[in-house]
């Protein structure tokens, strides 16, 4: 089994983290579309692909457990390391938190869960306005959301750095960090 080194990442490293990574950037992208626009034909689509990413997330979560982080192409300073630690954390954590933070505001607020027409968790609709929905645990519900929505933020956040980070990388530091990522050894 190939592991990361200075020079190369393993095609595990790679496979996941760009999966991870773009299907998290369309689901946060589709995210703040569908909250500005109120545009709510998306909801199914995100929350299916929600569903998914769970499974790349776990298995991410495992790889990097087992094998730890990626060497740095270079030694970096202590600030930069830090920033990049700090970051990563961010990143992975965050993509945790969020399918399972987005499952929970949609099965316990009666909206269900479905994957791309199966249903896993049955929507509650109002006997008397079948077109509202009763939340099977309001609390929750409530608290799932508003995770949802600052850990989305975070996210999001720590995306933009993480680019820009990888961009100085890339332009100014020129170390093939960038290039590492692309699955081509530096």
């Amino acid at each position: 089994m190939q592991v990361d080194t200075q020079s190369e990442l393993s095609r595990t490293t790679l496979i996941l983290h760009w999966t991870v990574g773009i299907v998290m950037i369309i689901l946060l992208a589709s995210g703040v579309f569908m909250k500005e626009a109120e545009f709510y034909a998306m909801y199914p689509w995100h929350k299916a692909f929600g569903v998914l990413i769970i499974v790349p997330v776990v298995l991410r979560v495992l790889w990097r457990v087992k094998s730890g982080w990626s060497p740095p192409v270079r030694e970096y300073s202590k600030l930069e390391r830090v920033l990049a630690k700090f970051i990563h954390y961010l990143l992975i954590i965050g993509t945790v938190i969020l399918p399972i933070s987005g499952f929970l505001m949609s099965a316990m607020g009666g909206h269900g869960v479905d994957l791309f027409g199966l249903e896993l968790v049955a929507r509650n609709p109002n006997p008397l306005n079948p077109q509202e929905v009763i939340p099977l645990n309001g609390p929750v519900a409530g608290i799932a959301h508003e995770v949802h929505e600052i850990a989305g933020s975070i996210v999001i956040i720590a995306v933009i750095l993480h680019t820009v980070g990888v961009l100085k990388h890339h332009i100014f530091d020129k170390d093939g960090t960038l290039i590492r990522m692309l699955g081509v050894k530096v």
